[in-house]
């Protein structure tokens, strides 16, 4: 009799530690849910460190993904002049006639602008320059070294100048050639004429009619109508 009583009062026991246990778990599982909810989600502190760290992240490149964004229409631009250029050229040979190339900063649309026509008969129509290559002139500066057709200024190595009044013209003959262009003076350490040079820039940061030192140009050379390009101080 004994024995059944201890067997009875064990299982008793035993039982009322499970269904205490199971009243621990259950109590336990209810607190850590209720953390769970919460904590679900961002609070306003995290999501304002996070909107300043884009912000100063933002501002690290923004500068840098602007400079690259000007030296893209930059380098658009001059593959237009250079296109141009060697427009002109062709049709000279192919139709032999004398064919002009022109090129002028617009005062009202601020665009660069270029005309390609017969040069007996003059200019037409001027176009934006690049256009159809996706260059945004009108944020840039045009450039050159020309006095007037196919003729350098005559100072000393011929710089460039981005103050021009009237547009700036290079003219090739019936064979594609400048038999006439003067192409400078030059002194040391050059060892050539400084070329005709039409050239295109981006404006300083402070003056929107200042060139700064990005640039890139166009030089034609030769009597024969060579061409090279160039960039920054071979530009100025």
């Amino acid at each position: 009799m004994s024995n059944i009583i201890s067997l009875r009062l064990l299982n008793y026991f035993q039982l009322h530690s499970r269904t205490k246990i199971k009243q621990q778990y259950l109590g336990n599982r209810r607190h850590s849910d209720r953390y769970n909810q919460q904590n679900d989600g961002f609070t306003l502190i995290e999501l304002s460190v996070v909107l300043l760290l884009v912000g100063i992240l933002a501002a690290i490149a923004a500068p840098g993904w602007l400079a690259f964004l000007n030296r893209q229409q930059l380098n658009k631009a001059n593959d237009a002049v250079i296109a141009a250029l060697q427009d002109a050229q062709r049709q000279a040979r192919e139709k032999k006639l004398s064919y002009s190339v022109s090129f002028q900063k617009n005062s009202t649309t601020q665009n660069v602008e270029v005309a390609i026509y017969r040069t007996d008969i003059g200019i037409s129509t001027w176009k934006p320059l690049g256009t159809d290559v996706g260059a945004n002139s009108d944020k840039l500066l045009l450039g050159a070294n020309l006095s007037s057709e196919n003729t350098a200024n005559s100072t000393v190595n011929s710089p460039v100048s981005f103050s021009l009044s009237t547009p700036t013209k290079i003219t090739f003959d019936y064979m594609g050639t400048l038999p006439n262009a003067n192409f400078g003076t030059f002194t040391t350490p050059l060892t050539e004429a400084p070329g005709l040079k039409i050239a295109v820039a981006i404006p300083t940061a402070t003056n929107s009619t200042s060139a700064s030192n990005i640039k890139r140009c166009v030089i034609v050379k030769t009597l024969l109508g060579s061409m090279v390009t160039a960039r920054d101080s071979q530009c100025n």
